[in-house]
């Protein structure tokens, strides 16, 4: 994928051009968050520990840029409208130091389609956990639970209609239909059917209910097939107080039939079912202090019967804000590991990291 970097760099020039000759409505923004990091604390395996939010060994640290945003948004009409984003990131230490180019949003617009309705076509966010982030408002220091636990993908290439239900805009929906990830080759007749409700009973309170249905390929089990299509579904409560606190919980199950074998190893094949809660909030000090907090919890699989899979994961950091545009965050993050059935402890991690984040309009 290094590949892509000349061709990347070279779209980034075009746009530019079409940006200095283009008065009519395009607009190039962006954003970028990186750290100086330290890990300050790793059990010896953690290569080997599976759903692990956190990796790189014990005492490695320096800087790194984990996100760049290059964003251009084009306005065609009063109807139509384009936006194109590249993404760039890296994770130092662990697998290599190269930045990674790829196109993250690439799709067209058409507004009011229908009274209160928009119709999106291409590379773009699915509804998964995108009013999630919203009310976070911390992805630069790290990701939603359903992403950070690759519940869903962060972008999909499809089609989707959102809009309002009533015309107050209490109630707000969003439905699309999409291969099932971007960041793959599409190669099968597998798709994902994603829809959510978004209630706004007040103005700072909303509650968002979600699902989606995932068809996959039969799984294989001793030369038989068995249905593995997989159902998605969360709840998510937000409130949120401009310039000076949020709170967020979100909490999703996830149903994946016929994947696993029985531990007993016998011809019992069994469902999989994947839990999560996540809760987090944001305190404003003063005007250019704030504090976060956030706890995970995921269970892989929940079945009595599975013992080890779980995880806890603690986030708290200090937004110290230079500027609407500029934020430098000292914060850490740990994680503790459930003992597996073998009864060996495995100890937790922990990294320390001062984040720099910052915007370019």
């Amino acid at each position: 994928m290094t590949k892509l970097l000349p061709m990347a760099l070279l779209c980034l020039i075009l746009i530019s051009s079409i940006q200095a000759q283009d008065d009519s409505g395009g607009k190039i923004s962006g954003y970028m968050f990186g750290d100086y990091f330290y890990n300050v604390m790793r059990d010896s395996t953690i290569s080997e520990i599976p759903n692990s939010a956190l990796s790189g060994k014990k005492d490695i640290n320096g800087f790194q840029f984990r996100r760049i945003y290059f964003t251009y948004d084009y306005k065609i009409s009063d109807k139509f409208s384009t936006r194109f984003r590249l993404e760039s990131q890296t994770q130092a230490g662990v697998d290599n130091t190269l930045f990674v180019v790829f196109i993250k949003d690439a799709y067209l617009q058409w507004k009011e389609i229908f009274d209160g309705s928009n119709l999106i076509f291409g590379i773009q966010p699915p509804p998964t956990y995108t009013v999630t982030e919203l009310v976070w408002r911390y992805r630069s220091l790290e990701r939603t639970i359903m992403d950070l636990r690759k519940i869903a993908s962060s972008r999909d290439f499809g089609i989707s209609l959102k809009g309002k239900l009533i015309s107050s805009g209490k109630v707000n929906y969003w439905i699309m239909y999409g291969n099932g990830s971007v960041f793959e080759s599409e190669g099968d007749k597998y798709k994902r059917a994603y829809a959510h409700l978004d209630f706004l009973p007040s103005e700072n309170f909303r509650i968002t209910v979600y699902g989606d249905y995932r068809f996959k390929p039969e799984k294989d089990f001793s030369g038989t097939g068995y249905n593995n299509d997989a159902l998605l579904t969360s709840i998510f409560l937000g409130y949120q107080e401009k310039n000076n606190f949020s709170l967020g919980l979100e909490t999703f199950l996830q149903m994946n039939n016929n994947d696993i074998k029985a531990v007993d190893n016998n011809l019992s094949i069994l469902d999989r079912n994947a839990l999560g809660i996540s809760v987090f909030g944001s305190y404003s000090f003063t005007e250019t202090l704030a504090g976060v907090l956030r706890y995970d919890y995921f269970d892989n699989n929940i079945s009595a019967d599975f013992k080890g899979d779980s995880r806890n994961f603690f986030l708290a950091g200090l937004d110290i804000k230079l500027h609407d545009k500029v934020s430098i965050i000292p914060n850490i993050e740990f994680e503790t590991y459930e003992a597996p059935v073998n009864g060996i402890s495995i100890d937790p991690s922990l990294t320390a990291r001062i984040t720099f984040y910052y915007e370019f309009l």
